[in-house]
C-alpha cells in the first residue's frame, strides 16, 4: 500500500475545483482560515495551490508563530473560524499539545502552523516547490475606534 502522504505519489494533472471566491480563486474556507491567522499575528503566511499535482489536498496554508502560546493560539483561531462561519472541524488535528507544528486537516486543504525553528528545519515551503504560490491580498487594516472625519 503506498503512503498517500509522500510527495511521490503525486502527479501532473489538470484538474479543476469548484467553490472558489472571485477574489483570489481561494475557497472562502481558505480565505477564512487566512484572515484568522492573520488575526493571531501568524508571521510567513504562505498558500500552495497543490491542484495541478494529483495529491490528497488542493492547498496548503502554511504560517508560523513566535512560541508555542502564539502557536496554540493560531490553530485555535483556526478552527474556531471555520467551526463558526462554515460549520467545518478539522479531520484530523496533529501536534497541538507540543505546539511545534500543528497540522489542521480539513480534506480539501490542510493548514500546517509552525514555530520558525520546525518551519525552518522541515522546509515544508521547499519541499513543495513545484506547487503554485497564491498571492494574498494584503490584509485591510480594521478601524478602531472612531474614525476620524475630515
Amino acid at each position: 500500500m503506498t503512503n498517500p502522504f509522500r510527495t511521490e505519489v503525486c502527479m501532473s494533472t489538470s484538474k479543476t475545483r469548484t467553490g472558489a471566491s472571485k477574489a483570489n480563486g481561494l475557497p472562502a474556507a481558505i480565505e477564512r482560515a487566512v484572515q484568522a491567522a492573520r488575526d493571531k499575528k501568524a508571521i510567513d503566511l504562505q498558500v500552495l495551490d497543490l491542484r495541478s499535482l494529483d495529491c490528497f489536498t488542493d492547498y496548503f496554508v502554511i504560517c508560523s508563530g513566535q512560541n508555542t502560546r502564539q502557536v496554540q493560539a493560531i490553530a485555535d483561531g483556526i478552527e474556531d473560524s471555520l467551526r463558526k462561519e462554515d460549520q467545518v472541524r478539522p479531520a484530523h488535528v496533529e501536534g497541538f499539545q507540543r505546539a511545534e507544528w500543528v497540522l489542521l486537516d480539513y480534506f480539501d486543504f490542510v493548514v500546517h502552523v509552525f514555530s520558525s525553528e520546525r518551519r525552518e528545519f522541515y522546509g515544508l515551503d521547499r519541499l513543495w516547490g513545484s506547487a503554485e504560490r497564491v498571492t494574498l491580498p494584503e490584509d485591510a487594516p480594521r478601524p478602531r475606534g472612531r474614525v476620524a472625519r475630515e
